[in-house]
C-alpha cells in the first residue's frame, strides 16, 4: 500500500492573503480557498502542490473579455472579497459569509455547505466522506464526490438532451459534430460548459469546475458498496478548480453564474430577424443565382428576413470546403453578390471553418509560419474534417489569432457581410503527440480543446469589432464554452428532423440558458434528415419565433431546402408567424439588452421564475420568454388545442383575446397553425412593433400590449430603443406606470434616456379591456376596438 492510501492527508492553514486561505498537507498537495462574493466560494486542490493550467479564460467577473493570454488563477481582481469570518481548530475550518458556510475536515480534507436561509443555516451539499479527491489515490485525473441525496433536482451542464433535470443520468463533455443527433439520448453533444444547479427543497446553489479538459459528470447512475450513494465530477486531465455560488434561488444562481463567466454580448438588432440558411443552395453549381432566387421568393411569399447564414458551399473546390475561398465559378461576383443582398436589406453572415485541408491553396503558407496544432517536431497534426484529411488552427498562437483576423477581413468583411458563421469549432482532438502553443507554455492539445473553440470565436469578434467599430459585432458559434455569451450568439447544432427533437430541442435550449447562454436558438424544421412535412415545419416555426436565434437551416437527404414557402398549404402560416416573431421584435430586443446589463435569462423554464410552485418542476413543454410571456408549445403531431399549467402566484391573460385565468389552474387553449397559444402574466406590457410590415418595405411603430392587473393594482414597464447596432451606447427608452382599479386603468407614459425616441407616437393594445382609461404624459388620438383587441392611439409630450 503507498503512503497516501495508508493514512489519510492532514493539512494545515498554512496562509491567509486577502480573501485567499492556502492549506498544505505534508505530501505536498496543497488546497486554496477563496472568498470571493458572498455567495461564491472556491477550492482549488493541487494534489502535486502546483497547477496544471495556471490561467483561464473563462473567468471574467462583470466583463466583456478577458486579457489575451488569460487570467490568472490566482487573480482575484472584479470581486467583492466580503468579509467573513474564520474559526480554526485542530479539526477542521470553519469559513462563514453573510450567505455561505463552509466547514473544511482538516484531516482526508472534506467540505460541507451550508446556506443562510429565511429559518437559518441549511446544508445544501456534503463531500463523500470517503476518497471526495483524488488525493495521488488512483491516477493523474481530477475527482470530485459528492453525496447524493434523495429527491436532489440537477440542471445545467448547457445543451444536454432529454428531460430538464439530469438526475440519474451520466453525461460526457467532450466537444463533437453529432450529426443528426437524438435530442432525447444523444451524448455527448457540441458545447463543454461544465456548471450545474443543484435545487433540493426551496434552496438552490451551483458548482462551476474551470476545467477545458473532456470530463464527465454522474449524477446518481453510478453505485458503489464502498462509498453510500454520490454524485461524482471527473475531469480526464487538468487542475480541480471549482467554484460553489448559493442561490437561494434558481434564477439569482444562474444570474451569478453568468456574471462570473463574462457580460453577454448585446448583439445587433437584425441578428433576431429571421435568417434564411441551407447547405443546397451553395452547394449547387450555380449557387449565386440560387441565392438570389431566395431573394425573390420571400419578396414574392413576402416573407420578412434580415439576414442569410450563407453555407460553406462558397468556398468549394470541387465536392470540399476552402475557408477563406471564394469559389468564382458558383459566385462569380463575390462583392457584387453581397451588395445585392445588402440592397434587399439581408445580411450575410459565411460560414468560416478553424481546419485547412492538406491541398488547401493557403496550406504551405500556413505552415511555414507555424499556425497550426502541431506535434513537439513542429508537424502538423492531421485530422478527420468533411471529406479528406487536415489540421487545425492553433488559436492559444497569437499569431495564429492575428493571421486569422487578416483572412476574416480580406476575404470577408471587406466584401461587405455583417457577420460570421463560426462552424465545426468542436476542435475534435484525440491525438496525444498534438500540441498547443499556450502563450509560450505549449501544452497537450486535447487538454485544452474548449479553449481554442473560444479563441476563435473572440479572435472574429475582434476582426469584425476593428473593421467597423461603430457597429456592434454579430457572430453565430455552434460550439462552445463558458464564457461563450460575451461573444456569440449560437444554436443547437445539426439536429435531426422529428417531433422529438422540436420537444427536446426546447429542453436543451432552456438548460443552454440556466448555463449563462441565452441567446440561442435551433435549426427549424430539422438539419438532416427527411424534409419536415407542412405540420412539422408550422410548429417548428411557431416556436422558433419565440426564440433568440431565428433561422431555417436544412441538410435534407432528398437534396431540397427548408424554405418558408416550401409546403404551399403552410404558407399563409408560416407568414403569419414570421410577421408575429417581428410584432414581438421589441421585446426580444429588450429581453437582450437585460441580458447583457442584469445577466437576466432570456427564455425560462418556469420553475425559474415560480420557485414556489411546484408543478412547475414537472417535466413539461412549457417555456417562458422573459418575465411576462409564457409559451405552451406544440409539440406533437395532430393537435388543434393545448392543454397548459399556469404557473401560481399570478393572474394569466389570453395574449390574443384578453381572456383572464386564475394561477395554479389548467386551462386548455385553442392552437391553430397561424395563432399558437400564448399567454400574458398580469400586471405586464409587452412592447411591440405594430408598423405594417413587408419584404421590400420595413417599418417600425412602437406599441405595447397592456395587461393590467384584473382588479386593483400598480406595476411599471419599460423597454429599451437604440438604432439596433451602434456600438458608442446611445439610447433612450419607453417607461409606463400602469395602476387599475375594478373600474379605471391609469397610465402614465413617459420617453426616458439620452437619446428618447423620436417618434412620439404609441399605440396601446389592451386584449378585451373595457374598463374607462385615464392617461397622463400624453394625449389621446383615439380608442377604439379594433381586430387586435381594444387599440388605444396616444402622442407622447417630450
Amino acid at each position: 500500500m503507498t503512503a497516501s492510501l495508508a493514512a489519510p492527508h492532514r493539512f494545515q492553514l498554512a496562509e491567509r492573503d486577502g480573501p485567499r486561505l492556502t492549506l498544505r498537507a505534508e505530501s505536498g498537495a496543497r488546497v486554496d480557498l477563496f472568498v470571493l462574493e458572498p455567495q461564491i466560494i472556491r477550492v482549488v486542490v493541487a494534489p502535486n502542490g502546483a497547477l496544471n493550467l495556471p490561467r483561464t479564460w473563462s473567468i471574467a467577473p462583470g466583463e466583456p473579455d478577458v486579457a489575451p493570454e488569460g487570467r490568472d488563477r490566482f487573480d482575484v481582481t472584479g470581486f467583492s472579497h466580503p468579509a467573513f469570518t474564520l474559526i480554526e481548530t485542530e479539526a477542521r475550518l470553519v469559513i462563514e459569509t453573510s450567505l455561505l458556510r463552509l466547514t473544511v475536515e482538516l484531516k482526508g480534507f472534506a467540505c460541507k455547505w451550508e446556506m443562510r436561509l429565511a429559518q437559518g443555516w441549511r446544508t445544501i451539499a456534503k463531500d463523500r466522506p470517503t476518497q471526495a479527491y483524488n488525493l495521488g489515490f488512483w491516477d493523474e485525473k481530477a475527482h470530485h464526490y459528492l453525496v447524493l441525496n434523495a429527491g436532489e433536482k440537477f440542471f445545467g451542464l448547457g445543451e444536454r438532451s432529454g428531460d430538464m433535470d439530469r438526475a440519474g443520468r451520466r453525461f460526457r463533455l467532450n466537444n463533437v459534430d453529432a450529426m443528426g443527433y437524438s435530442a432525447a439520448t444523444s451524448d455527448p453533444l457540441y458545447k463543454h460548459i461544465p456548471f450545474y444547479i443543484t435545487l433540493s427543497q426551496d434552496a438552490a446553489f451551483g458548482i462551476f469546475y474551470d476545467t477545458y479538459a473532456d470530463c464527465t459528470f454522474d449524477f446518481g447512475q453510478e453505485r458503489s458498496n464502498y462509498h453510500g450513494r454520490y454524485r461524482s465530477f471527473v475531469a480526464e486531465t487538468g487542475d480541480l478548480d471549482y467554484y460553489v455560488i448559493a442561490g437561494p434561488s434558481v434564477a439569482e444562481t444562474t444570474r451569478r453564474f453568468t456574471w462570473l463567466t463574462g457580460r453577454p454580448a448585446f448583439t445587433p438588432r437584425w441578428g433576431l430577424g429571421y435568417s434564411g440558411s441551407t447547405m443546397s443552395y451553395t452547394d449547387a453549381p450555380d449557387a449565386q443565382a440560387r441565392m438570389a432566387e431566395f431573394l425573390a421568393a420571400c419578396e414574392a411569399h413576402d416573407i420578412l428576413c434580415d439576414s442569410f447564414h450563407l453555407s460553406s458551399g462558397y468556398t468549394s473546390i470541387g465536392p470540399r470546403r476552402y475557408v477563406f475561398h471564394w469559389n468564382r465559378d458558383k459566385f462569380p461576383d463575390p462583392a457584387g453578390f453581397v451588395a445585392s443582398y445588402a440592397d434587399a436589406g439581408v445580411r450575410l453572415v459565411p460560414n468560416i471553418k478553424p481546419v485547412l485541408l492538406g491541398d488547401h491553396p493557403l496550406f504551405d503558407e500556413v505552415q511555414a509560419q507555424g499556425l497550426f496544432v502541431a506535434d513537439s517536431q513542429g508537424r502538423p497534426v492531421w485530422t478527420q474534417f468533411w471529406d479528406g484529411i487536415g489540421a487545425y488552427l492553433d488559436f492559444t498562437n497569437p499569431d495564429t489569432q492575428a493571421w486569422w483576423k487578416t483572412q476574416v477581413t480580406k476575404c470577408l468583411l471587406d466584401y461587405g457581410v455583417a457577420g460570421t458563421w463560426n462552424d465545426n469549432n468542436e476542435f475534435e482532438i484525440v491525438s496525444p503527440q498534438a500540441r498547443a502553443a499556450m502563450f509560450g507554455a505549449p501544452q497537450p492539445a486535447r487538454e485544452v480543446k474548449p479553449l481554442q473553440t473560444l479563441l476563435m470565436m473572440r479572435a472574429s469578434a475582434q476582426a469584425q469589432a476593428e473593421h467597423a467599430p461603430q457597429v456592434r459585432p454579430y457572430l453565430v458559434s455552434r460550439a462552445g464554452v463558458a464564457g461563450m455569451q460575451r461573444y456569440v450568439q449560437t444554436w443547437s447544432g445539426d439536429n435531426a428532423t422529428s417531433w422529438e427533437t422540436l420537444r427536446f430541442n426546447l429542453k436543451m435550449g432552456l438548460g443552454l440558458a440556466l448555463s449563462g447562454v441565452s441567446n440561442s436558438g435551433h435549426d427549424i424544421g430539422g438539419f438532416a434528415g427527411p424534409a419536415p412535412d407542412a405540420e412539422l415545419l408550422v410548429r417548428w416555426v411557431a416556436a422558433g419565433v419565440f426564440l433568440p436565434r431565428f433561422s431555417i437551416h436544412s441538410w435534407n437527404d432528398d437534396g431540397t431546402a427548408n424554405e418558408p414557402w416550401m409546403h404551399p398549404e403552410a404558407t399563409p402560416a408560416v407568414r403569419e408567424l414570421i410577421r408575429l416573431r417581428y410584432r414581438l421584435m421589441p421585446y426580444l430586443y429588450d429581453l437582450v439588452w437585460r441580458h447583457h446589463r442584469d445577466f437576466a435569462p432570456i427564455t425560462r423554464p418556469t420553475f425559474h421564475d415560480f420557485p414556489e410552485d411546484p408543478r412547475c418542476l414537472a417535466e413539461n413543454d412549457d417555456m417562458l420568454l422573459g418575465p411576462n410571456l409564457l409559451v405552451p408549445l406544440v409539440v406533437e403531431p395532430g393537435q388543434t388545442a393545448r392543454e397548459v399549467y399556469l404557473p401560481a402566484g399570478c393572474g394569466w391573460a389570453n395574449a390574443w383575446t384578453g381572456a383572464r385565468y386564475a394561477g395554479g389552474t389548467t386551462v386548455t387553449l385553442p392552437a391553430p397553425w397561424d395563432r399558437p397559444p400564448l399567454l400574458a402574466r398580469e400586471g405586464c406590457a409587452v412592447p411591440l412593433n405594430l408598423a405594417d410590415q413587408h419584404f421590400a418595405a420595413r417599418a417600425d411603430a412602437r406599441g405595447f400590449w397592456v395587461f393590467a392587473h384584473a382588479g386593483k393594482g400598480r406595476f411599471e414597464a419599460a423597454c429599451f430603443e437604440d438604432d439596433g447596432e451602434r456600438a458608442d451606447g446611445a439610447h433612450g427608452g419607453w417607461r409606463l406606470a400602469v395602476s387599475s382599479t375594478a373600474t379605471e386603468i391609469a397610465l402614465e407614459v413617459v420617453r426616458t434616456g439620452p437619446s428618447p425616441p423620436k417618434d412620439p407616437g404609441l399605440t396601446l393594445l389592451l386584449p378585451g379591456e373595457t374598463r374607462s382609461i385615464r392617461v397622463t404624459g400624453a394625449r389621446t388620438i383615439s380608442d377604439q376596438v379594433a381586430a387586435d383587441g381594444r387599440r388605444l392611439v396616444l402622442d407622447v409630450d417630450g
